[in-house]
Order: structure tokens, then C-alpha cells, then sequence
């Protein structure tokens, strides 16, 4: 590969391809980052609810972390997978966990093989942003 196609990449040491015993090891990192795509293209899903650390780390390097708020537990066949979101007003956040949690499992199963066992929905947050009035009249009649 030129040196080109490896900027922006992040080597993963977990990940441990071996013929011999036909054994395929997929990082967490990996899983997560596929949650993670897949949880941003739910509507009602104004962004993820991450630690302190990962907003830091986007800050400093000018990078979603396409990971962030999401934690994954994977075993020999199967996944466990916390999401951790914020969602936006108005949105029937049922819906939008039910959504997450369709599209989590189909979007892991099919890319990784592996067997979601579970995908928890945390919501973190509103995002009232959107909500809030603009009123500039009241400032100019002063």
C-alpha cells in the first residue's frame, strides 16, 4: 500500500487472522465502529453520549470517533453491544431504540459474522437545541 491509502488508519494489533486453525479474531474496535456507523444513520439519533476522553480525543485530532458511546463485549461467535446515545426533541425514543437495535444487529451480523446476542439502548441525553425560540426583536426594541 502507498503511503497515502495508510494515512488516517489506525492498526489494530487484536485482530489475529490464522489458517491453520481457521480462527478469525475481530477486534472490539472493529465491532464498535460498525455500531457506530450503523446508530448514525438512525433518525432521531442527534449523536452519541461518549466519556470525556473520547471528546478530547476528536477535538485534538479533528476526527469522529466513529466508535464513541458504544462498548462491545465480543466472544469466540457472538457480541454484546452497549449503545449510548442522545436523542433528538420531539423524537419517540421506543422507536428510535427499537431502530438502533435492529439495525446495530443486522449491520455486526452481516459484516462480521458474528451472533448479536444483545443490544442495549442507554439515551444520555435530549437534544433541545432545535426547540428553543430565536426571538431577535426582543433585543433591538430595547
Amino acid at each position: 500500500m502507498e503511503e497515502n491509502e495508510n494515512r488516517g488508519l489506525k492498526k489494530i494489533e487484536e485482530v489475529d487472522v490464522s489458517t491453520d486453525n481457521n480462527e478469525i479474531k475481530i477486534a472490539d474496535d472493529v465491532v464498535a465502529v460498525i455500531a457506530g456507523m450503523a446508530v448514525s444513520e438512525v433518525p432521531g439519533v442527534a449523536g452519541m453520549a461518549g466519556g470525556f476522553a473520547g471528546g478530547i480525543t476528536e477535538v485534538l485530532s479533528g476526527k469522529k470517533n466513529l466508535a464513541k458511546g458504544i462498548k462491545v463485549e465480543v466472544g469466540e461467535k457472538e457480541a454484546k453491544i452497549d449503545v449510548n446515545i442522545i436523542v433528538e426533541y420531539g423524537s419517540r425514543i421506543p422507536d428510535v431504540a427499537f431502530e438502533i437495535q435492529n439495525r446495530v444487529k443486522k449491520s455486526v451480523e452481516n459484516m462480521t459474522g458474528l451472533n448479536v446476542l444483545e443490544v442495549n439502548v442507554h439515551v444520555q441525553g435530549v437534544n433541545t437545541e432545535s426547540v428553543e425560540p430565536k426571538d431577535e426583536n426582543t433585543d433591538s426594541q430595547e
